[in-house]
């Protein structure tokens, strides 16, 4: 059960789905909303009704300990001479018709090759001579995830007993394959190619490229004089820079991004209340064939009334879990938008301080069990799907004696910054002072420190940047 509790939605479905190969007397209910008489089957329809946000005020929520009693009866059992046994249509049976097909499209597509097979191929259709496409293969062998490669080309030749001026026209050719920029030996020379490409690649580029130490400094104005350009052409040329991609191989090979599936979901109702459910697309739906075992028990030898009998209890706690865990993650995630109302109506700067244990109290579980709830767990929210977990924030002290949460803090902090202009930089210093005024009790090092998470750079580093456009 503990198990079952942190899991997400989609690694519970994986797991019924091993336990639906495992066990005979565990069935999925396919029947979906065409038979609402059969939703009692299923652990679905034990789980606790949507909560508004009323009953979550007058604390009616149902508890751990106070629900129904969970044993299997017959509203989770089903007789197999029903039409349980029969399949829907598209569910089996040979039918392959596409009105019938309900896989994804993400299960349809073919799988890509990953970088090196590409570049294999690339280099396959780019070089005829023998010795080029040894060369080729050779380079191809030497890519490090980022992309480029760390061995030297004279170190290549020399390995492979080729001139070097070959090994370098095979590589000149392959920076230009897709990805662009791949197999070069430097940052620069990475990017050189990409400009190049994009018929960018000017003598003030050049110039800019050789000197990228002075642009990670952002020392605007000397740059300015060695490129020879103004405030105007400089702000180009970096937003051209940061426009390329300085690790062409990384992430290629990656899996697709999957969409994350909220498993819990949260709406407004028309008279201002919050709607809170569990997201039952996404939860499996099974039945226990009881009366199959109650059948074949009478007149069977020993081992075989073992083997039921133990499946039977297996299948029987598997729907009971499923059900206690329905009800924890709805009470859990029902406390979390009591308590952090003011965010969802008014957004991130009334994020207000939350802890582990403020939850466990309020709803009477231990702070483990809160914690494995919001877990892995999505909520489907009018301000967009965020994990439980983002909603528990450090508290900073207030001048009043109130708290603030870090985040709302955070926040504030980006939002300050990005309203300075060129001539009102604000300092760490600064921005203590600020937030002191506004009512929170904030240490320097503390604002650096969120800064820095926020990958803000300093003051002096900021100034540079606005002073180049004058």
């Amino acid at each position: 059960a503990i198990k079952l509790l942190q899991f997400s939605n989609q690694e519970v479905a994986s797991y019924v789905e091993e336990e639906l190969e495992r066990n005979p007397l565990l069935e999925r209910d396919d029947s979906g909303d065409a038979n609402p008489e059969r939703a009692a089957l299923d652990q679905l329809g034990a789980m606790p009704t949507p909560i508004d946000s009323a009953d979550v005020a007058s604390g009616s929520m149902v508890h751990e300990g106070e629900s129904a009693p969970l044993d299997m009866v017959h509203a989770e059992s089903y007789d197999t001479g029903t039409n349980a046994d029969g399949y829907r249509s598209g569910g089996g049976g040979g039918n392959t018709g596409f009105e019938t097909d309900d896989r994804g499209i993400d299960e349809m597509l073919e799988a890509r090759p990953n970088l090196r097979d590409r570049l294999s191929e690339q280099a396959r259709l780019s070089f005829n001579d023998p010795v080029d496409r040894i060369i080729a293969a050779a380079l191809i062998a030497l890519l490090e995830p980022t992309g480029r490669i760390a061995v030297q080309p004279a170190q290549i030749a020399q390995s492979l007993g080729a001139d070097l001026a070959q090994v370098e026209r095979v590589r000149a050719l392959m920076m230009r394959f897709e990805p662009t920029g791949m197999f070069a030996t430097t940052l620069r020379e990475c990017l050189a190619v990409q400009l190049a490409e994009r018929n960018r690649l000017d003598p003030a580029m050049e110039a800019l490229l050789d000197n990228l130490e002075l642009l990670a400094k952002r020392e605007m104005r000397q740059l300015m004089t060695i490129c020879g350009v103004d405030g105007e052409d400089m702000t180009q040329m970096v937003a051209e820079l940061r426009a390329l991609d300085p690790k062409p191989g990384a992430g290629s090979d990656d899996p697709l991004p999957q969409t994350i599936v909220p498993d819990v979901l949260l709406r407004t109702l028309p008279d201002g209340s919050w709607h809170l459910e569990l997201n039952a697309e996404t939860l499996p739906r099974v039945l226990v064939n009881q009366k199959f075992a109650t059948r074949v028990l009478p007149g069977i030898d020993r081992e075989t009334k073992s083997f039921i009998t133990e499946h039977l209890a297996s299948a029987n706690w598997l729907v009971r879990s499923l059900h206690q865990r329905a009800q924890t993650i709805l009470k859990v995630s029902a406390e979390i938008v009591r308590q952090q109302d003011a965010f969802f109506r008014h957004g991130v700067g009334h994020l207000r301080p939350l802890i582990l244990r403020d939850i466990a109290t309020a709803v009477e579980l231990h702070e483990s069990t809160v914690s494995r709830v919001t877990a892995n767990k999505y909520i489907g929210t009018p301000r967009g799907t965020l994990e439980l977990k983002y909603f528990f924030t450090t508290a900073i002290a207030g001048t009043s004696g109130e708290s603030h949460s870090a985040e709302a803090i955070r926040h504030r902090i980006r939002a300050l910054i990005s309203a300075e202009t060129a001539e009102d930089i604000l300092s760490d210093d600064a921005i203590v002072v600020i937030l002191r005024r506004e009512g929170v009790d904030i240490a320097r090092r503390t604002v650096a420190k969120y800064r820095e998470a926020l990958r803000i750079p300093s003051s002096v580093q900021r100034r540079r940047e606005k002073a180049v456009p004058a």
